[in-house]
């Protein structure tokens, strides 16, 4: 078996050019928007339920 040199890069992910339209949010209407999403309990909205937890936790730091 020859030797085989194998090279690794590591990909540096670059900002979104497309704004998050949960940066535009005010936190009271991100709270909103996630009780909303919490009451409603239905497991498609995960995704939206990290994301505004997510959207919250930057503005805590």
């Amino acid at each position: 078996m020859p030797n085989t040199i194998i090279q690794f890069t590591q990909a540096v992910a670059a900002p979104s050019l497309i704004p998050d339209p949960l940066e535009r949010l005010s936190d009271d209407e991100c709270l909103t928007r996630l009780a909303d999403a919490v009451t409603r309990g239905e497991s498609e909205h995960l995704d939206e339920i990290v994301q505004l937890i997510g959207r919250l936790a930057v503005v805590i730091e």
